[in-house]
């Protein structure tokens, strides 16, 4: 895929998407560079909820913060029906938001183990490791 987005940008963006899943409760989140892998998106942001109402909620919110951070707009979102594992496909990555079970049965990680792991998270402040 030949994309006008540079690596760089596109790396941003799904750790936005990690970061808003994250504050959602989203568990094991995951941001995987697929591209040598994967010929059709630069990365994977994986994550899963409790159950169907927050893998809904997870997946509204990585569309809100996006938007709001001036990212793209979903070229597609499929699974919201039954929210048992939503697809949110940006082009150039695509946010993946499973019920535990589902992502167990799919191993997503385990398929597309080759990607090279982005970190997401932000750096925790010295303070918070003070103790107390």
């Amino acid at each position: 895929m030949s994309s006008p987005v540079s690596i760089d940008t596109v790396r941003a963006w799904a750790t936005t998407a990690a970061r808003a899943a994250s504050d959602k409760q989203g568990r094991d989140t995951v941001v995987l560079a697929v591209g040598r892998v994967l010929a059709i998106t630069d990365a994977f942001v994986i994550t899963s909820g409790a159950n169907s109402r927050q893998v809904r909620t997870i997946a509204e919110a990585v569309e809100e913060r996006l938007k709001r951070v001036g990212g793209p707009a979903p070229l597609r979102v499929e699974g919201l029906d039954d929210a048992r594992w939503v697809l949110i496909d940006y082009g150039d990555f695509v946010v993946h938001v499973l019920e535990e079970a589902v992502r167990e049965l799919y191993a997503l990680e385990r398929l597309w183990g080759d990607g090279e792991v982005w970190a997401w998270e932000a750096p925790q402040p010295a303070a918070a490791f003070a103790g107390g």
